[in-house]
């Protein structure tokens, strides 16, 4: 493994999915993916399309279902060899009951069709859309899409590669196969649009992914600064004389530990206004600012992490490589909306020049903070970064995203995130678009006893607030660097930033958990009543 970046990392081929109306026996896929719900008493009968196909293939999907091979039982799945027609492999995937198939079943069913397209070193996977008019719809184009770009998804560039060696297989394209061709043009775009969030999701897991002897915070901020260029937004990146200059002594002090110097990375997506009418002046755009943790190692500092704790704290970032992602998908898909992205990058090492307890710091507000942890220097850094959006950009509305407490996976378990406001409608928009995009999140309050608790005896605010309510505290302190009049909320993603479970759509490692969400949120922000 190299011991210094070679350059920022680059994302591998991107997954071809596209759409088409040709018959799947005489499309040339090595394999057709047929989705199926579940049969039972009132249910036994194939849907028409696939009866057809059946037809074609010498009966073997019915003959499977005859046999009890196969029930259609919720991520099940069975590989057909037919003796007969042009589609060597058919692959059946169970879908569960058709009234509880949703986006995030159509995902997982694409995903395990790029997988298994991958292990059987197919070229072209055919895909049929769920029958009905559910499956004829936009929002499930675009979920098939999202699961075929997150199963597609591997990390792999420092393995080597043997002869027999899976990884050597490359990605197959994606066929969805359309009935009808009115449907064609709206599916494309929906296919597309679900290719951008996949894409950039990836992106958010490759950046996470990377070793922390690669990804330093000089590396994150040309990663951020390349995909910029190639995205057309703006890019600025503030170095340590900068941050000096800011006087963002909390992100400074966090950094003073390692040789390897803080950025401040920020990237802008600011489109022309337009006029709603020929003659009437252009309406200035909401301005929303997405804030990310980008702790590109975080050893705890003088509060040394346990060796065991250590481990995966390359992920520590994953918060910041969640902005960078979003923003990558932001300016793809044009978001109508002015939306400014902040990493603040840093590495939290031990040394003789680093922070310690005890040390009472000044922030780029003005407030001190009496440090109580090193190994909460998460809050630290995001001090300084929310100060700078508000400074700098005004906006209507701010959102952090950060792997911030341990307490946040103590109470919502590896099956959510937490959204600390107080601010009710915000945390409200947030959960309904995690619910879209099958990104849990789950309120916690945010209360004015919450950031009393927070206040020091020799300062103005203490770093950490003992073991009680540990995520919210860690929002409440934060809340003493947000205007209260600000609707803002605080994403903590600790929990599910990184997995150690496999599965159709997650390989082990990080997840780049909120890019899609951050993108349900800011496509619907017309509908987000703030006042």
């Amino acid at each position: 493994m190299p011991t210094k970046a070679a350059g920022p990392p680059t994302q591998g081929a991107l997954m071809q999915v596209t759409a088409s109306t040709r018959n799947p026996l005489s499309a040339e896929c090595e394999l057709l993916a047929v989705p199926l719900a579940e049969l039972g008493p009132e249910r036994q009968r194939l849907p028409s399309r696939v009866a057809a196909i059946d037809r074609g293939l010498g009966g073997c999907i019915s003959a499977a279902l005859e046999r009890g091979d196969f029930k259609g039982r919720a991520r099940q799945s069975l590989l057909l060899y037919p003796q007969e027609g042009s589609v060597s492999r058919v692959l059946l995937l169970g879908m569960g009951e058709e009234s509880a198939i949703d986006s995030a079943a159509l995902r997982e069913a694409a995903g395990a069709a790029v997988k298994a397209g991958r292990k059987h070193r197919a070229n072209r996977v055919g895909l049929l859309p769920m029958g009905g008019r559910r499956g004829r719809s936009a929002a499930a184009a675009q979920a098939l899409a999202e699961g075929a770009t997150l199963g597609s998804y591997r990390f792999d560039r420092y393995k080597g590669k043997g002869d027999e060696d899976e990884n050597e297989a490359t990605d197959p394209g994606l066929v969805v196969h359309v009935e009808k061709s009115q449907d064609l043009r709206a599916t494309r775009a929906a296919l597309a649009r679900g290719c951008t969030l996949g894409d950039a999701q990836n992106l958010a897991r490759d950046l996470s992914n990377e070793p922390p002897n690669v990804m330093t915070p000089a590396a994150l901020a040309k990663a951020a600064s390349k995909m910029a260029r190639a995205a057309g937004l703006k890019v600025r990146v503030l170095e340590r004389v900068e941050l000096s200059k800011r006087k963002m002594g909390a992100m400074l002090a966090v950094a003073q530990g390692s040789h390897n110097a803080p950025r401040l990375i920020v990237l802008e997506h600011n489109p022309p206004p337009r006029a709603k009418k020929k003659g009437t002046k252009p309406r200035r755009k909401p301005t929303v600012c997405l804030v990310g943790k980008g702790v590109c190692f975080d050893s705890g500092g003088l509060s040394l992490k346990p060796a065991t704790s250590m481990v995966k704290m390359k992920h520590d970032m994953s918060g910041g490589a969640t902005v960078i992602g979003a923003m990558q998908a932001i300016a793809a898909l044009k978001i109508p909306l002015h939306v400014v992205g902040i990493v603040g990058a840093v590495e939290n090492m031990p040394s003789g020049h680093a922070y310690r307890v005890d040390d009472i710091l000044t922030s780029a507000s003005g407030k001190t903070i009496e440090v109580t942890n090193t190994d909460a220097e998460g809050r630290l850094v995001l001090a300084d970064a929310l100060h700078y959006a508000q400074e700098e950009f005004k906006p209507e509305a701010l959102l952090d995203l950060a792997t911030l407490t341990g307490a946040c996976a103590i109470a919502l378990g590896p099956w959510a995130a937490a959204v600390v406001s107080a601010h009710e409608r915000l945390a409200e928009a947030v959960v309904k678009a995690g619910e879209a995009t099958d990104e849990r999140f789950w309120p916690l309050p945010l209360w004015d006893v919450h950031r009393d608790h927070m206040r020091s005896q020799i300062a103005d605010v203490r770093q950490t607030g003992g073991r009680d309510a540990g995520t919210t505290t860690a929002g409440a302190f934060l809340a003493h660097f947000v205007d209260k009049d600000l609707p803002w909320a605080h994403l903590d993603i600790a929990s599910v930033a990184d997995t150690e479970r496999t599965g159709s759509l997650q390989p082990r490692g990080a997840t780049g958990f909120g890019v899609r969400t951050v993108l349900e949120l800011l496509r619907g922000w017309k509908d987000v009543k703030l006042g």
